[in-house]
């Protein structure tokens, strides 16, 4: 899907890299506006302040995140700065600075809001460009991924949890239960360096 992305125009590569990479929701993406962004960071500060974006708002009734949790700052990492740089450097907003423009960072050709169908739409062409299926595929995939990627590199389920903003492990577990296999296999693990296996019997 990244392989592919790189092909797609900017929003969509953008849109495609940072779901992926932060976990952030579809609805998150789609109110998110650049001066929520922080692309530089403050490599001076002591410490240095990474790249970022802070996921306050939604697409949902009222423009609330779907739990209080799910307001969050996340550091991006350098491949997901790199993909919103590029698209800001495509923007038709008026503002120099990114992080003082109001405006959304995923819009229309037009600059109009993007509705579900629009990133469906276009999602679904990079899938098939990365030689899938496009309509079993969805955009949220994308956040299933970023779980499964985390959770097989060991990641603890605290972490991811409040990296995807829910409210409790106990939603991270229910919801993606079949992604987080370091949860299922940990106890077994440390069980058999405690109490290893007997040795097979002679015949």
């Amino acid at each position: 899907m990244l392989t592919a992305a790189e092909r797609a125009p900017a929003r969509m590569r953008a849109y495609i890299v940072v779901s992926l990479l932060t976990g952030a929701r579809t609805e998150e993406m789609r109110a998110l506006r650049w001066h929520d962004v922080d692309v530089p960071g403050q490599p001076e500060a002591d410490p240095p302040i990474p790249p970022s974006v802070a996921l306050v708002r939604s697409v949902r009734a009222g423009g609330d995140t779907k739990t209080r949790k799910s307001r969050r700052a996340l550091m991006l990492p350098q491949r997901a700065a790199d993909a919103l740089q590029d698209l800001w450097e495509t923007r038709t907003c008026a503002h120099e600075m990114m992080r003082d423009c109001p405006c959304l960072v995923f819009v229309t050709r037009t600059g109009r809001p993007l509705e579900a169908r629009n990133v469906r739409r276009d999602f679904r062409k990079v899938v098939e460009m990365a030689g899938l299926a496009g309509r079993e595929w969805a955009p949220r995939e994308l956040r299933h991924s970023f779980v499964s990627l985390l959770s097989d590199a060991r990641v603890p389920i605290e972490s991811i949890s409040r990296l995807v903003g829910h409210r409790s492990t106990m939603v991270t577990e229910t919801v993606y239960r079949k992604q987080l296999r370091p949860v299922i296999e940990g106890g077994a693990e440390v069980m058999d360096r405690i109490l290893p296996a007997r040795p097979p019997r002679e015949r």
